[in-house]
């Protein structure tokens, strides 16, 4: 095994769901890349594949809305994360609602916010969505541990990878 494969394998982020509406059309797929950029002003981001239908819709949107899981909510990442968008709606076999600019809220997460996006950045196989909070809500610290990569990781994609 190689050193940083090493490295990789120790890292245990939570894993979030991004959602997108833009055109007449929602996606969302479960996301393990992501993390706070920016202090002041708060600034996040998200990296979605270039491969998957969240990315052909995300790349159209004004907004995100990003999603925290309870670890007892796993249904929720199989959906997100083992399904395609192209082959099923997600979005009748959850509950959301619409909130600022259009974003799709799931209901059963934790936490979430709606991001506006500021800036698309490539990177590798993946591209970075920098979102400013505009919207936030969730159960506050009275929820269960969440969903981390470690309880996601036999999750197959539902789109094609290398």
């Amino acid at each position: 095994m190689a050193v940083m494969d090493v490295f990789l394998d120790r890292l245990d982020p939570d894993m979030c769901v991004v959602t997108a509406a833009a055109g007449g059309e929602r996606a969302g797929c479960l996301v393990g890349f992501s993390s706070q950029c920016s202090i002041r002003p708060v600034r996040y981001v998200v990296w979605i594949s270039d491969v998957n239908r969240t990315f052909r819709v995300a790349r159209l949107a004004d907004v995100l809305a990003v999603h925290l899981l309870a670890r007892d909510r796993r249904g929720t990442a199989e959906l997100f994360g083992g399904r395609s968008g192209d082959d099923v709606d997600k979005f009748r076999r959850v509950r959301w609602r619409e909130a600022y600019g259009g974003a799709a809220v799931l209901e059963d997460a934790e936490a979430w916010f709606v991001g506006r996006v500021l800036e698309r950045i490539a990177g590798g196989d993946h591209v970075g969505f920098v979102l400013e909070p505009v919207e936030w809500g969730g159960h506050g610290k009275t929820g269960g541990p969440l969903l981390r990569l470690a309880d996601a990781r036999t999750i197959a994609p539902g789109h094609p990878v290398d």
